[in-house]
């Protein structure tokens, strides 16, 4: 399937060119998953309505609206530019007009990643390189105080994993990768274009 049919299916225009960067050699540029990318994840990796995932760096909200429309679980998205941000919320607007869905499901912040209280709820969460080794291991350390003081099983899901990212998960955290996606594209061949997954079982 290609963008205009899941943009038309969800309502919502995630496409086009990143605007208004913030200049900062700690936040990577932005850049959607590509659905062709989602059906991929989704065909192997399987999520519920129980489920909490939080995407760091959504830009526009594309996943978080992907996630609810099919499985219906509850999305965070975690978005630094306030451009994005904005058409986050007019894209939640949308959609909630074509789905009667509850609108709690789906959450969008306006904040910087590091700067994010994670819930006692949530167990998944999304990167696609959003920024630097030194943000994702703050970012991490949130995540896993939360897990601390809430036991439960998390799951990290990377697309386009990091060689930095995967190097200091292996090497300094008791993540352990639970499952490796290749994303079927005809046209490129890239041995990175994957989603890896690590979990932390309790």
């Amino acid at each position: 399937m290609d963008d205009i049919y899941y943009e038309r299916l969800l309502n919502i225009k995630t496409t086009g060119e990143q605007q208004g960067f913030y200049e900062s050699h700690h936040y990577n540029r932005y850049e959607a998953t590509s659905y062709m990318a989602l059906e991929s994840l989704f065909k192997e990796y399987k999520l519920n309505n129980s489920d909490h995932i939080v995407d760091f760096g959504c830009g526009k909200g594309r996943l978080a609206f992907y996630i609810n429309y099919y499985y219906n679980s509850s999305v965070t998205g975690i978005e630094m530019n306030n451009n994005y941000y904005a058409i986050c919320e007019n894209n939640k607007k949308s959609y909630f007009k074509s789905f009667s869905k509850p609108k709690e499901k789906i959450n969008f912040l306006n904040i910087f990643a590091e700067n994010y209280k994670v819930s006692s709820l949530d167990n998944k969460f999304y990167f696609f390189n959003p920024f630097s080794l030194q943000l994702f291991i703050k970012v991490l350390n949130n995540i896993l105080i939360s897990v601390e003081e809430f036991p439960r099983e998390i799951d990290l899901i990377f697309y386009y994993p990091s060689e930095e990212y995967i190097d200091y998960l292996e090497n300094y955290t008791a993540l352990t990768l639970k499952q490796e996606i290749p994303v079927h594209n005809l046209y490129l061949i890239d041995k990175r274009q994957k989603f890896s997954i690590y979990t932390l079982y309790i």
